[in-house]
């Protein structure tokens, strides 16, 4: 069998022929086989292929005599959370976060929530399940539990900011009818009981696995309409939209405006700076002097990681660094156990904006002025590594500076841009920024399109 689901950071595939159940039992089997863990901590999303696929998986496995504790439907930073809180010795998420309901997947981290990918195991777990014998009737020898964490995990997402320090705010929550709503739902309890004056004005907030809003992606334009037009409806402070698994959030002003996430990215890491001065913050190539200029006037140190969830752990770990964030809106936090999370972002801002006294555009107003960007460009290409090549030959004379670390980013004197292929989908994705010339932005993204269009 070759198992196809297997990427560069996790797994992720087609129903039913990339990813099964038969497929999600080897995976725990092969995973057990190949870490040889005691306890391994499972959830899912929403989606309605989840439940059938982990309990497969928690199977898989069993059959190895590992004991599961499995924390139900969830987003994927409470499996992290679970796995470091609970000195687990694994933990994985059955979820496809923002990719079409016909899809699935897993994401895999071992003891301390540590990052599996294909530099770390992941490639070594596929070739195991490519070659064990399927036993659904296998004897399970290892213990199932359901166990609940929320409240522990409530707390955790507290230690980050100040609660008394928060102003009265109203704030649009968008789950997008995925994993969010539970936790937003913990978040509003537990700020009645302490008289937090924190409103939550709540759509597509109940979870539903057919995604009758559209696949929560709040990354695609069509699907940000609604989180605008409710912060203006209401005249909120601030509106929070999540991904399938929210480990992503993506913000919006009080204006309704989209926040490019490369701009939060900046705004956290001056933030953390503030507190912890001179420690390192990890960025990735795809828009970059933003980051680079705030955390080099902080008195930081920015150091750059290949994209991808995995890769940035990774070198969080290496480098010890307090925060990483990406401009797709994934959000690391060193004392999170270098993992990624969509709630500390909001909470985070929040504060920012109850102790500073400024909306949230006035936060970001500067940064994105000095350093405008086109947001990410996708474009699916019959060629995409030719497309890649060409555009690559036809600026490399004038670049002042060529980087390989991700696709490609070369780097002038009044712009720079970057051009990489996708690890989870058959994209080719190109960001562009500038230095305070919107105008001058524009003319060369559409110069790059129009050539990457012509090599089709």
């Amino acid at each position: 069998m070759t198992l196809k689901c297997f990427k560069a950071y996790d797994i992720r595939g087609r129903l039913p022929d990339e990813l099964n159940p038969e497929i999600a039992w080897r995976t725990g089997k092969a995973y057990a086989e190949y870490f040889k863990p005691k306890t391994v901590i499972t959830g899912g999303d929403v989606r309605l292929s989840t439940p059938e696929l982990k309990q497969a998986l928690n199977d898989g496995l069993r059959s190895s005599g590992v004991h599961v504790k499995d924390i139900g439907l969830c987003g994927t930073e409470e499996v992290y959370f679970s796995t470091f809180h609970l000195q687990a010795d694994g933990g994985i998420m059955v979820t496809a976060s923002h990719n079409p309901a016909n899809f699935n997947g897993m994401k895999l981290v071992k003891k301390g929530a540590a990052p599996v990918s294909a530099t770390s195991g992941l490639q070594e777990i596929r070739t195991i399940a490519e070659s064990v014998v399927w036993q659904p009737d296998a004897t399970l020898h290892g213990s199932y539990q359901k166990i609940m964490v929320l409240n522990e995990y409530i707390a955790h997402l507290c230690g980050y900011i100040n609660i008394n320090a928060l102003k009265p705010l109203k704030l649009v929550v968008n789950a997008g009818n995925g994993a969010a709503g539970h936790v937003i739902d913990k978040f509003e309890e537990l700020f009645s009981y302490l008289s937090v004056p924190v409103q939550f004005i709540k759509i597509q907030h109940e979870p539903d696995g057919r995604f009758p809003n559209g696949v929560p992606n709040p990354l695609l334009t069509e699907n940000r309409q609604v989180t605008a037009d409710a912060v203006k409806q209401h005249n909120a402070d601030m509106g929070i939209a999540w991904d399938g698994d929210f480990d992503r959030c993506f913000l919006f002003d009080e204006q309704g405006r989209f926040i490019e996430g490369y701009y939060i990215v900046g705004l956290l890491a001056n933030a953390f700076l503030e507190k912890k001065p001179g420690a390192k913050i990890i960025y990735d190539p795809r828009l970059t002097w933003n980051t680079i200029d705030i955390v080099n006037r902080a008195g930081g140190q920015a150091v750059m990681s290949k994209a991808g969830h995995a890769f940035i752990k990774e070198r969080m770990r290496q480098e010890d660094a307090v925060y990483g964030g990406e401009m797709s809106a994934h959000h690391y936090f060193r004392d999170f156990a270098y993992c990624d999370s969509g709630m500390i972002p909001w909470l985070l801002v929040a504060e920012m904006i109850s102790e500073s006294g400024k909306p949230l555009s006035a936060l970001v107003e500067d940064r994105v002025n000095i350093y405008p960007s086109s947001g990410e460009i996708n474009m699916r290409l019959k060629q995409p590594q030719k497309v890649i090549d060409t555009v690559l030959s036809a600026y490399r004379k004038t670049a002042k500076n060529i980087d390989h670390t991700d696709g490609i980013s070369l780097e002038f004197d009044r712009w720079r841009f970057n051009l990489r292929q996708s690890n989870t989908e058959s994209l080719v994705r190109l960001n562009v920024e500038s230095h305070k010339d919107k105008q001058y932005l524009n003319e060369k993204t559409e110069a790059l399109l129009t050539l990457m269009e012509a090599c089709e």
